[in-house]
């Protein structure tokens, strides 16, 4: 069996891409999602398949790292610039920016373009096209920052230890209102958002944007980059297998065999569809997430066992991690976590129940309906040439002891295992039923709470957000 690793070893010699131009039909399946019915009834010609893969938005993929020859002198350009130190969090954002994830934009969002996000969830092009950006992608400063920037039209942006990141250039800088931020973003301002708390309730008051130049690739020494493949990195992975549909699951949770099943059925319909080799991109978000979510690394570990114990096939499957940063802001933030994965190749975008949800931070409630997100990718601008996949709802079948569609005509027979039971189990180190989690994934995830276990001293660590 394959481990995870080798999902991602490229082969020698050019790669094999169908052709963009071949088009096959396919009789649309009657059991086909009301959602993907209705993007295939418009015609014969709508009631095609294009092989290959899709294209970014703007038409072309965006990456903003430096060339190799030219990196010693703009790290020399940058020490002579004035200098915005970068949190972890801002860090990340340059990654995702830097790699194209964000395409078309080109470094931290002017105040057009975050006025856009903050009120059309889009923003209009040169061409009057229109591309999906639901979430500002925005650098923050404090006064002192902006009256030492003055009037100079680049900036250098460092690290916590002064390493030269990235050079911004052409900057605006511009009013900061965090309040209407939050309210646009979360629909609410009520305080206990965590990102909200960790990246914007005590930032600076102003904001800064400008084109990025990102001095070399950005690494973070975990243990981890090999599974942080670019967009770029992703087509040539997909093009490599000759995949005619991408359709990609995104997670900030361990795999269980009901999501799976998912992924497996998903695959199954597409192939009924008349797709030939459909892949999976499972997409572990990589960024900031809030204290109580498992921690990438043992997220990773868990993926791993799943690949290794067959319960997802290696050869149909690659695992990658997606570094933006969680904002848990529902049905605006998926827009967010669709509209990357077009720019990595997907066509096909697998959404669940509350997707990017939280509890409410005050009430005992979710913040968001729980079906507000797939209603929403359905309809926002920008994403309309990407197909949405709605969750079937699994649950854990008792006669037959695993995990299946839940079927309402005998509810009796199924019971819903929840995110806050999966963790009280495995903390406890109790099994769960046979056939929920495979034994080796349902390890990892023991070992992490155990992990977190008083030690000698009496002490628990505390989990921390990352």
């Amino acid at each position: 069996m394959a481990t995870m690793a080798s999902l991602f070893l490229k082969t020698p010699g050019p790669s094999q891409s169908l052709p963009k131009t071949h088009k096959t039909h396919f009789v649309l399946p009657q059991n086909l999602p009301l959602s993907w019915r209705s993007k295939y009834r418009a015609g014969p010609a709508a009631a095609r398949i294009r092989c290959g893969l899709i294209e970014p938005d703007g038409g072309k993929l965006v990456e903003l790292i430096v060339e190799e020859p030219q990196r010693d002198l703009k790290r020399r350009q940058a020490l002579s610039l004035r200098q915005i130190k970068l949190s972890k969090i801002d860090i990340q954002w340059v990654h995702v920016l830097s790699e194209g994830w964000a395409s078309p934009l080109k470094g931290f969002m002017r105040e057009s373009e975050f006025l856009q996000t903050l009120h059309f969830n889009s923003l209009r092009l040169g061409d009057g096209s229109v591309v999906n950006m639901s979430v500002p992608i925005v650098l923050a400063i404090d006064d002192s920052n902006k009256n030492n920037i003055g009037d100079s039209s680049s900036v250098a942006l460092v690290d916590d230890k002064d390493n030269p990141i990235a050079i911004l250039n052409d900057v605006e800088i511009y009013k900061h209102n965090k309040e209407e931020r939050t309210a646009r973003t979360w629909g609410t301002t009520a305080p206990g958002l965590p990102y909200a708390e960790q990246a914007i309730t005590h930032a600076g008051n102003w904001l800064i944007g400008g084109d990025l130049e990102v001095i070399e690739p950005i690494k973070y020494h975990d243990g981890l980059d090999r599974f942080r493949l670019s967009p770029a990195e992703l087509r040539d992975e997909f093009t490599r297998r000759n995949a005619d549909a991408v359709f990609a699951f995104q997670l900030r949770n361990p795999v269980h065999n009901g999501h799976a099943l998912l992924m497996t059925d998903t695959r199954r319909r597409l192939l009924e569809m008349g797709y030939k080799n459909p892949v999976l991109l499972l997409h572990p978000l990589g960024g900031y997430t809030k204290a109580d979510d498992v921690p990438l690394e043992w997220r990773m570990k868990q993926h791993e066992m799943v690949l290794e114990d067959g319960v997802l096939d290696p050869e149909t499957t690659v695992v990658s991690i997606f570094p933006s940063p969680m904002h848990y802001a529902g049905p605006t933030e998926v827009q967010w976590h669709a509209k990357a994965r077009i720019n990595a190749g997907a066509n096909f975008y697998i959404v669940g129940r509350d997707p990017a949800g939280m509890g409410h931070p005050l009430e005992k409630r979710d913040l968001y309906d729980a079906d507000h997100g797939k209603k929403v990718l359905s309809m926002a601008p920008g994403l309309e040439r990407l197909n949405i996949l709605p969750f079937k709802v699994a649950a854990y079948d008792k006669t037959q002891n695993g995990m299946a569609f839940f079927d309402p005509s005998r509810p009796q027979d199924f019971l819903f295992i929840s995110g806050t039971k999966m963790r009280a189990l495995a903390k406890n180190k109790e099994s769960p039923p046979d056939g929920f989690m495979c034994p080796g994934g349902w390890k990892v995830l023991v070992d992490y709470y155990d992990s977190l276990t008083p030690s000698e001293n009496g002490r628990v660590p505390e989990p921390v957000p990352v």
